[in-house]
């Protein structure tokens, strides 16, 4: 049993940033998506990224972007993880030319059942194989992350990808998503915030803590 690694999403501020390395978070993310309340400027995400001390991992997030947008990116910050979470189809996700993080946008059993549809996540682990992990959030209509958490059942047994859980994970839950789920990594936004894309010291220390906590007890059962 590897220890389930975080990843703390939407950070803006030098504090913040602080404060998740030393919560213990293994990445942080920083939203390039202008419609998000967290969203921060390519520029911007620069001078935090220059916070981060050896084997924390930078990921950039991105709705949409044109090809242009992702070069400059990934030029200016050569070192990030890409994290596409809008429509974007396996052949934009590769010519980027970086290593990247696809996002699965899960529905809801009560979705699929009023006729919303679900998501053949295996299927879609196969279009995506080129991707490092799949990043399970919650579908909403809304591009971005939700702040809400799906059906953990809905996800197969056996995706051939690395499973990063995120939608709605809080201090709360994370310990029996962990548990459940057991996913490579889980990722965290809303659930350690104090206001849109303001974090909290001690909710991301209690949320580091408590992914610990369902590693201790996943190793001694």
């Amino acid at each position: 049993m590897s220890r389930t690694r975080i990843k703390i999403c939407g950070l803006t501020r030098e504090a913040d940033v602080d404060d998740a390395i030393d919560a213990g978070a293994d990445a942080l993310g920083f939203v390039l998506y202008a419609k998000s309340p967290r969203h921060v400027t390519l520029a911007r995400a620069v001078e935090l990224v220059a916070r981060l001390p050896p084997f924390v991992t930078p990921v950039l997030l991105f709705v949409n972007a044109s090809p242009a947008e992702l070069r400059h990116a990934a030029d200016a910050l050569p070192q990030a993880l890409l994290q596409f979470h809008g429509d974007e189809t396996p052949e934009q996700c590769a010519a980027a030319g970086r290593p990247y993080i696809r996002a699965a946008r899960m529905r809801s059993s009560d979705a699929a059942v009023s006729g919303g549809g679900g998501l053949d996540l295996l299927d879609f682990a196969a279009r995506y194989a080129s991707a490092q992990a799949l990043l399970l959030d919650t579908h909403v209509e809304a591009y971005g992350g939700s702040g809400k958490v799906f059906d953990w059942s809905l996800i197969p047994p056996s995706v051939p990808l690395p499973v990063v859980l995120s939608g709605g994970l809080s201090p709360a839950n994370v310990t029996d998503g962990v548990i459940r789920v057991r996913p490579w990594a889980v990722d965290v936004s809303s659930g350690v915030e104090q206001g849109k894309g303001i974090k909290n010291a001690a909710l991301m220390r209690r949320f580091c803590k408590a992914v610990r906590e369902a590693d201790d007890r996943i190793a001694a059962a």
